[in-house]
Formats: structure tokens, C-alpha cells, sequence
């Protein structure tokens, strides 16, 4: 029975290395990446119902 348990501990440490490792592979990307983009205005014109008539 403590084999199984040590067992299932060290799968747990394992699992817990591995999303740490998934992390900051994921952060590293996204600073590689350079974050986000700058914002672009959008302009097009529209036609308001009731106005300019």
C-alpha cells in the first residue's frame, strides 16, 4: 500500500513539473511574440436614420 503511494506522489510532482514547464514555455512565446497590437481607428462612414434629411 506505501508503494502505491509514493507512486501516485511522485506522478503528482511530475504532473505539477510538466504544467510548470508548459507555462513558462507559453510565457516565454508570448514575450517573444511581443504582446498585443497597437489599436487601429476604424472609419467608415454610417448612415443614421432621421439625420441629414
Amino acid at each position: 500500500m506505501e508503494r502505491d503511494a509514493k507512486n501516485l506522489a511522485m506522478s503528482g510532482k511530475r504532473i505539477g513539473a510538466i504544467l510548470v514547464m508548459v507555462f513558462l514555455v507559453l510565457l516565454v512565446a508570448a514575450l517573444i511574440h511581443g504582446g498585443e497590437e497597437p489599436l487601429h481607428p476604424i472609419e467608415e462612414a454610417i448612415e443614421v436614420p432621421g439625420i441629414g434629411r
